[in-house]
């Protein structure tokens, strides 16, 4: 159960990160505002913030007193901290950084000159962004999603704050590998970790493999 439900989180989770990323990323590549920078470093935070602080600032945040958990209530749709939907808004904040970063570097090696080509052909922008720009940076998305999906697949702080690790509706692959450790199931707990690094192993394998075929559509 807790590997589907890691499957799930982690697909859902990867879904929602690319619609969201992709405006912030190409905002990020070809805006000019002087917030880039600020906005940048926010998006990045995940990266460098303790998962046990950005899960706790999370929990209060979808808590009944933060500010969501208040909108969530009032929308009828209840309070999201230790439920699945709640590991998703987790999951989508705290691997941000892996779905914008490659995608904004994607748009920023694009540049602007498809564009004013496909401008010049008497396309808006918006058409040339979804039918320039897009397949242009597909490499990008693909990293992304990799990059998300396996990263919300290992996720354990975050989730564990938000989440709990509640069996059949928030334990999750890692949290289940913790409850193995304190239990002294050190054999399960062995099984369970040697597939996520036989996982993590494949997705760089992937990356690595994806990124040289890259070069050499560009060489």
């Amino acid at each position: 159960m807790p590997i589907w439900l890691t499957l799930e989180l982690a697909s859902i989770t990867t879904v929602f990160l690319l619609v969201v990323a992709t405006p912030i990323a190409w905002w990020l590549a070809s805006g000019k505002s002087k917030l880039r920078a600020p906005i940048g470093a926010i998006v990045t935070l995940p990266l460098v913030l303790p998962p046990s602080v950005l899960g706790f600032y999370l929990l209060v945040f979808m808590g009944p007193q933060g500010p969501l958990g208040k909108l969530t209530e009032y929308l009828g749709i209840g309070i999201l901290t230790f439920t699945f939907p709640g590991l998703v808004v987790g999951s989508i904040v705290y691997s941000l950084p892996f779905a914008v970063q490659p995608l904004q570097a994607a748009f920023s090696s694009i540049g602007r000159r498809p564009l004013e080509v496909a401008a010049t052909l008497g396309a808006k922008p918006r058409d040339a962004f979804f039918s320039v720009v897009l397949p242009l940076a597909k490499p990008g998305f693909i990293t992304a999603a990799v990059l998300s999906f396996a990263h919300t697949i290992g996720e354990f702080g975050v989730v564990l704050m938000i989440g709990g690790n509640i069996p059949g509706k928030t334990q999750v692959v890692s949290t289940e590998i913790y409850s193995y450790v304190e239990a002294l199931e050190y054999g399960k707990a062995h099984g369970l970790a040697l597939i996520m690094v036989l996982f993590s192993f494949l997705v760089l394998l992937g990356l690595t493999y994806l990124s040289r075929k890259t070069e050499k559509m560009i060489f």
